[in-house]
């Protein structure tokens, strides 16, 4: 069994704690350890991070071509419309390229990908041109931002790739956005609610869809990226709303700090429902974000409220104590636990 460094002391650990647990002999600890190889070096992890530099000088690449005037009038001299069939007929090329890849050579997982990402890129530009034809003044772009919700949720299901589902969350979010900016005349509010507070209902939304759809996005291993831009969306928008609240950024800046608590809570609360959850079924992403978002948000209220009046040794003290605390408390219940 060929292993890393890495694994293979995790692997060795876990024999050990089995042999003195009576679980299997010396010999048996002995025989399984010779069946390990270590590789060493991670070929397989090379070959993700070249595919992925690779993809960002490419996106550097077009983002030069398209800046640079003269080359677009040299190599796309032509109208919108006309520029957005070109790219549409590129992307298309990628994604049969990409699904023929696929089914032939499935183990070349990496370069796969990275052919359906220059798909999703050209659909990007595609989407732009397109609205640049059909641009009337009104301001409405969220209905490209659906189209490519669709190309990209379609791509991103039927080839199981993560990164073009990815693409299309994004565009589900942007989507959202500009529909509901559209909605309310590109004011402060819509149905009473600033950004903040509909990202947190769509993040919401989100994850309940996730959840619910779970069985299908596991099939397709679209559920872990489905669950983390879920989170991702949710999280920043508590945080977001944590400091300016349900207000408009004018009024915000005459409001006292003592009536935004209450989002600051809500957002603390959430990061704590988190880490309760992944305490219970052991998810290390939903204990990542939890902790995450909770030290963010200790941070936030710190430099909000007690930055210029408090004295920064006393403050990193009471908080260490009181992390000791907990710490202790979980130590207790991990010993019982152990016995």
């Amino acid at each position: 069994m060929k292993v890393t460094r890495k694994q293979e002391k995790v692997v060795k650990r876990t024999l050990e704690g089995w042999r003195q647990e009576g679980v299997i002999d010396a010999a048996e600890q002995q025989r399984l350890q010779q069946n390990l190889s270590v590789q060493l070096f991670d070929w397989q992890r090379m070959s993700r991070y070249a595919f992925w530099v690779a993809l960002a000088c490419f996106i550097i690449a077009i983002g030069s071509l398209v800046a640079d005037e003269y080359l677009m009038a040299l190599l796309f001299n032509f109208g919108y419309l006309t520029r957005a069939v070109i790219l549409l007929l590129i992307a298309i090329a990628f994604y049969v390229w990409g699904f023929y890849r696929q089914k032939r050579t499935p183990d070349k997982r990496y370069s796969n990908e990275a052919i359906l990402f220059l798909g999703a890129l050209f659909t990007s530009l595609f989407l732009w041109q397109l609205g640049m034809a059909l641009d009337n003044g009104s301001g409405n772009v969220a209905p490209l931002f659906l189209l490519g919700c669709a190309i990209y949720g379609a791509i991103g299901y039927l080839g199981r790739s993560g990164l073009i589902w990815l693409f299309c969350l994004l565009a589900l979010g942007s989507y959202f956005g500009t529909s509901t900016g559209y909605y309310s005349g590109w004011g402060a509010y819509w149905l009473g609610m600033n950004y903040p507070i509909r990202f947190v209902l769509f993040g919401g939304l989100l994850l309940a869809a996730c959840y619910l759809l779970k069985k299908p996005l596991l099939q397709r291993n679209l559920f872990a990226v489905s669950k983390a831009m879920g989170l991702l969306y949710l999280f920043i928008a508590l945080w977001i709303l944590s400091i300016f609240g349900n207000y408009d950024l004018d009024i915000w800046q005459s409001v006292r700090q003592i009536e935004l608590l209450h989002w600051s809570l809500l957002f603390a609360l959430a990061a704590g429902v988190c880490i309760w959850i992944s305490l219970k079924t052991d998810d290390g992403m939903l204990r990542g974000f939890g902790l995450t978002f909770l030290g963010i948000n200790l941070y936030t209220r710190y430099f909000e409220m007690f930055w210029d009046d408090t004295n920064k040794v006393i403050f990193f003290l009471l908080l260490a104590i009181s992390l000791a605390l907990v710490g202790r408390y979980a130590e207790k219940i991990w010993r019982l636990g152990e016995k």
